[in-house]
């Protein structure tokens, strides 16, 4: 049985935490701008992503307050200007990040109260944040009203002029997610370490056409055993094997027990697990 959420037969507040709750984990720009008193802001921002390389675009989205309908220093100051540096956030500043998201006075720069260095830019007169080990300097193209009452998002459309990259995190031309560290943003109070054990891997070509789940024979794709997880990665190979390897198969695991069908599947499962998917599905056939 599923609960069933109608939005507007309850307060945004609690539908704000059924989204973000659902909608996770999140990535966080953590958002640096400039007022024009100068003053330089920076604010957490989850409601964010990217949607395109060429040209490069960046979207995050400010709020509106629910309890009192007020807006942000960051809106105001990417209104004025035109400008921010979208940075990242490692597990190394979140509790900073966090700190930042408080609601300080617009003549308070959070790059003070947090403790953070500021970086000079080099397309946009806001700074970057030092501590981050990816900054995106962006122009802001649009900025899209979602709703005039609480709750409502304005869609800040930013187009990146330059990223600066840390070296430390860079593994040739690619970024090394351990080296970045990043932290992702849940429901309430809860945030994800992406790295370490938190990460997985799952290669798949999306240009070559696998065997799929009817591809799969039907002994196998109506396992009692098998879970989807584990019959998709069977689904995932390009091709059956033939008669001679699953033949040196089974005689390789002469401890698969062919003769128990359940027990032969929780064999397969685990070899699945081992990384070796073709000798499960030679197993199982």
């Amino acid at each position: 049985m599923k609960r069933k959420i109608v939005p507007g037969t309850l307060s945004t507040k609690d539908l704000h935490q059924y989204i973000i709750g659902s909608i996770a984990p999140r990535p966080i720009a953590f958002v640096s701008t400039m007022g024009e008193n100068g003053v330089h802001n920076l604010a957490p921002y989850s409601f964010f992503n990217a949607f395109s390389s060429n040209p490069p675009i960046l979207v995050f989205s400010s709020n509106r307050k629910a309890t009192d309908n007020t807006t942000k220093d960051t809106l105001h100051n990417v209104r004025v200007s035109g400008e921010c540096v979208v940075n990242v956030v490692p597990y190394s500043i979140v509790r900073q990040m966090s700190l930042a998201s408080v609601e300080y006075p617009a003549d308070i720069s959070e790059f003070d109260e947090t403790g953070l260095t500021r970086e000079p830019s080099e397309t946009v007169k806001c700074p970057r944040v030092m501590e981050s080990p990816v900054n995106l300097e962006c122009t802001v193209k649009d900025i899209i009203t979602l709703g005039e009452h609480g709750g409502a998002g304005h869609l800040i459309i930013c187009e990146v002029n330059l990223i600066a990259i840390s070296e430390s995190v860079l593994i040739g031309d690619r970024i090394d997610p351990n080296k970045l560290d990043l932290v992702g943003r849940l429901g309430k109070q809860y945030y994800v370490r992406a790295s370490g054990a938190a990460l997985i891997e799952i290669p798949q070509s999306v240009s070559q056409i696998p065997l799929g789940f009817l591809g799969l024979p039907e002994k196998v794709r109506t396992s009692k055993v098998l879970t989807g997880n584990e019959l998709a990665t069977l689904a995932s190979l390009y091709q059956l094997p033939d008669a001679d390897a699953i033949a040196e198969t089974k005689a390789r695991y002469p401890e698969a027990g062919q003769e128990d069908e359940k027990e032969l599947h929780w064999f397969a499962a685990r070899l699945i697990h081992e990384g070796k998917p073709q000798d499960a599905l030679s197993l199982l056939m």
